[in-house]
């Protein structure tokens, strides 16, 4: 793979981020775009991708991704065919590239002992070479099979399902309640992490694919998924895990405290021009962030780029180590110390704090009560309070809003609340399949496209009454029309 050698010689090299000063002015993405001389470069760093055997990267990948096959192509320059390689499973690159935490640099084998290949910044290359060299095209089907499907949802799963099934040529029509198609893609994810425009070009390709785009339409109400079920010959259910954990203590009730979706949402809708201001903006305020995730992250950087005039982030658990620990070996996912780039950019962390209260005057919240744990979580005895104008609640999600699916088809829910399935992601409800954060709850991108993709198989061949000619997980093989 590569140069036998070349992982000896060339180091771990990441791409440039924009200054801190700088990029804390504005929304747009904090990577600086890339030179000539940073593609030579990212041609060694495929070139570190060693001859391994088993290719352990490949296992860390939901998708399944040929890792070692594109790295090998891109050091050798035949970057046209790094892109056939990646695309073979992924349908969306540039979402991955920019927004998975890399689950296969944490297996690569090179990370048993030394720095992993940059396998996620080779991939977003890979894939902006080829929308500037124009080999992202639209692959419409050659004939229709005369099927519909309906999908709920047109955050990854639901467009990677969608962009699946119109190829295979079915006609897909995707139904989101918001007012732009993508999901917590864009309304989620702050631009500094990836710009709209990454969105809108991909949707692009899809509806010149064939694929319909309903927004704005509430699925549930109008139609209901009862009428929804009985328009299509399938239905998907994507409608990602959205339900915020909330925060069980005395003085919840205060005015200040927010949804982490809720006020990234806003923020999101301003940097589009679909809102004029943010009703959730702390511009000189005190704020406290529950929650040490890439969301509480996220939320860190916005408040930062509104102007907060302290920002505070909070985690329950006990700051990990900085090294592995002798539990979680290789090809584990490390769980240690790390910090994001909108922590680089400024604010407080605290760790091993359980909230215990909010206090406030006048119904505004003025202040956050928390106590100290220990590192097997009890209480030390010791008090912090912190002062604060705005909490925002970034402590995961708890799953689906599943009430009317429940109500209207009585579709079975797992004892987590998810969308419980069989094998083939069907529900207990016939011509009703689910994927993606809906089925497993809320996780990561590339889970999301992965789960889509079996998923759109399954509903291809039940459509078929044949086997889907769709690849499966990891499986190359060609897509577009039979």
């Amino acid at each position: 793979m590569g140069k036998p050698t070349g992982f000896l010689e060339w180091q771990r090299l990441l791409p440039k981020k924009r200054a801190v000063s700088d990029r804390l002015q504005d929304y747009k993405e904090l990577y600086r775009p890339p030179t000539a001389e940073a593609e030579a470069e990212l041609r060694k760093q495929g070139g570190r991708c060693m001859d391994c055997g088993v290719p352990f990267c490949q296992q860390g990948c939901p998708l399944g991704n040929h890792i070692p096959d594109w790295n090998d192509l891109v050091f050798k320059g035949r970057w046209k065919d790094a892109h056939k390689r990646l695309a073979a499973t992924n349908n969306f690159p540039e979402f991955t590239g920019r927004l998975c935490p890399a689950p296969c640099e944490a297996a690569c084998v090179l990370a048993v002992n030394t720095d992993a290949v940059t396998i996620e910044e080779v991939e977003k290359q890979v894939i902006e070479r080829a929308f500037a060299e124009g080999w992202v095209r639209p692959e419409p089907p050659r004939a229709r099979t005369g099927k519909t499907v309906a999908i709920v949802g047109s955050g990854p799963a639901g467009l990677a399902a969608a962009q699946q099934l119109a190829r295979a040529g079915h006609t897909v029509t995707v139904f989101d309640s918001a007012p732009r198609a993508g999901g917590l893609l864009r309304y989620g994810i702050p631009d500094f992490k990836m710009e709209k425009w990454v969105i809108d070009r991909r949707l692009a390709q899809l509806e010149a694919e064939g694929v319909t785009f309903r927004c704005g339409v509430e699925v549930g109400k109008d139609p209901t998924w009862t009428a929804l079920r009985a328009s299509f010959d399938a239905v998907l259910i994507a409608i990602g895990a959205r339900r915020g954990r909330d925060l069980d203590v005395p003085g919840r009730e205060l005015h200040g405290v927010v949804m982490a979706m809720d006020y990234l949402t806003e923020q999101n809708e301003v940097v589009a021009g679909d809102r004029e201001r943010a009703s959730w903006d702390v511009k000189g305020k005190r704020v406290v962030i529950l929650g040490g995730g890439d969301t509480g992250s996220d939320c860190v950087g916005t408040a930062l780029r509104q102007g907060a005039a302290e920002v505070h982030q909070l985690e329950l658990l006990p700051a990990p180590p900085v090294e592995r620990a002798a539990d979680n070996p290789w090809p584990q996912w490390p769980m240690v110390y790390r910090t994001s780039t909108s922590q680089e950019e400024g604010g407080e962390r605290g760790f091993a704090l359980r909230t215990t209260r909010l206090t406030g005057v006048g119904g505004k919240l003025q202040s956050l009560v928390a106590a100290r744990l220990a590192p097997d979580l009890q209480p030390t005895g010791e008090e912090v309070v912190i002062g604060v104008d705005t909490l925002i609640l970034a402590m995961g999600f708890t799953g689906p809003d599943t009430r009317p699916l429940v109500d209207q088809l009585g579709v079975a829910l797992d004892r987590r609340g998810n969308v419980a399935t069989d094998g083939s992601y069907r529900t207990n409800v016939e011509n009703v399949w689910a994927a993606g954060d809906a089925k497993r709850g809320a996780s990561l991108i590339v889970w999301a496209i992965a789960e889509a993709r079996e998923a759109a198989r399954a509903i291809d061949e039940a459509l078929r009454g044949a086997p889907s000619w769709l690849p499966s997980r990891g499986v190359d093989q060609p897509f577009g029309g039979r």
